[in-house]
């Protein structure tokens, strides 16, 4: 296995981990560009992008995207985050330069304006089937009850008003500003031909014209507060609650993770034996989420409505409980195997390396083998656990409670 990385004269960055033993080789594209670098003017305009990209380029058509990833038996996809937009697919390595060359070709969509009025039908579709499914918007409302002003409030979907308004024009500026190369990252993990994957990505990239495409991180500022949302056509009542956590490049956030696992993964963790595997939950658990310049600590409650209060004050107790005594060594370890279980056995899968790979670079410019991750969590100890605590308290949570109920 062997890490390598180079750079186009224009700024397109193309890494690799490099496993000539593997069976597969999986590509991507990582864009940096989200629901955070959007105006409340083109609010959704990354994740409808998305969409477009795969409508065809000035050399394919729609069809012609779709006939050749299954042509060369890709499994491929993409998805849109706050951060992100990335476009992936997984082949057999004989594949690459073609797969190459179709990604590459996707990354300068023709952005037709009969596709574009097409595709913002499907989306706002799928924002009001959103609004329409359990649990609600929920995250969506959380996030910008938590995060507001902060760019991170907005919603990666955006709302209905902003996609009907959204003009082709405006998607066209906003990719010529974010779709730099110097902006993008070419990864690739797996049985990989390095040298051949940077003279495709020269051939097909290198025309590519280079400005700079910044981005604004600030520390969100921590904030709590309680929002209780009827919605008469819900039998259960969802609830979400954030609170301020290590970013993406804080040294805490290793532990950070090992505490979400202790107190809310969804087996074996402090909030499923007292909610969940008692019969009362649905769901209960808690996690976290690593952004630029902030992070939030996330825990989930879903529960019939009549249980709601009674349970919700329950996990409050928990949580007060981890803040007030934290945890203990016995808890550390298990989180520990856990955890590092879970990350070498996901890491046989080149395309599962490839996200690792590709977000560990595009977040915070730094390449870890897996031996790496894992003994940055064996390192972790109970010392870090509590001045993590210290500094990120538990007990600081917005919360948004999302059912049947009218009142709490």
């Amino acid at each position: 296995m062997e890490f390598r990385r180079a750079e186009l004269p224009n700024g397109l960055e193309v890494i690799a981990e490099c496993t000539p033993g593997a069976y597969s080789a999986a590509f991507a594209f990582f864009v940096q560009t989200g629901a955070r670098d959007e105006t409340d003017e083109v609010s959704g305009v990354s994740h409808f992008l998305e969409h477009m990209v795969f409508k065809g380029t000035n050399r394919r058509s729609a069809a012609d995207v779709n006939r050749e990833l299954d042509e060369i038996g890709s499994n491929s996809n993409a998805y849109t985050s706050e951060e992100q937009t990335v476009y992936h697919a997984t082949v057999l390595p004989e594949y690459q330069r073609r797969v190459v060359d179709l990604l590459s070709d996707m990354m300068r969509p023709a952005l037709r304006e009969d596709d574009f009025n097409t595709e913002k039908k499907v989306i706002l579709e799928e924002i009001a089937k959103y609004d329409d499914q359990p649990p609600y918007g929920a995250h969506d409302k959380c996030m910008s009850a938590f995060f507001s002003p902060h760019p991170l409030g907005r919603s990666i979907l955006g709302t209905s008003a902003s996609i009907e308004a959204l003009a082709p024009e405006q998607m066209r500026r906003y990719f010529e500003a974010r779709y730099s190369p110097s902006n993008i990252v070419l990864a690739a993990a797996g049985n990989v031909d390095f040298d051949k994957l940077v003279a495709d990505a020269a051939e097909w990239c290198g025309g590519w014209p280079r400005h700079d495409a910044p981005r604004s991180t600030p520390r969100a500022a921590s904030r709590a507060g309680f929002h209780l949302l009827r919605k008469d056509s819900a039998k259960q009542q969802y609830t979400l609650e954030l609170g301020a956590f290590p970013a993406s490049a804080d040294k805490d956030r290793f532990a950070a993770r090992l505490l979400a696992t202790i107190v809310g993964d969804d087996t074996g963790s402090r909030l499923f034996w007292d909610l969940v595997d008692s019969g009362e939950a649905e769901y209960c658990g808690m996690s976290n989420y690593e952004y630029q310049g902030t992070g939030v600590f996330s825990t989930y409650l879903c529960c019939p409505p009549e249980a709601a209060r009674e349970l919700w004050t329950r996990m409050d107790a928990v949580l007060a409980d981890v803040q007030a005594n934290g945890v203990t060594d016995d808890e550390l370890q298990r989180a520990k195997a856990k955890l590092c279980a879970q990350i070498v056995l996901s890491a046989e899968r080149p395309a599962n390396r490839l996200f690792s790979v590709g977000n560990n670079w595009i977040q915070r410019r730094v390449y870890r083998t897996v031996r790496e991750t894992v003994d940055l969590y064996r390192a972790v100890t109970l010392a870090d656990l509590r001045r993590l605590l210290e500094t990120y308290p538990l007990t600081d949570r917005t919360t948004v409670t999302i059912g049947p109920l009218s009142k709490w």
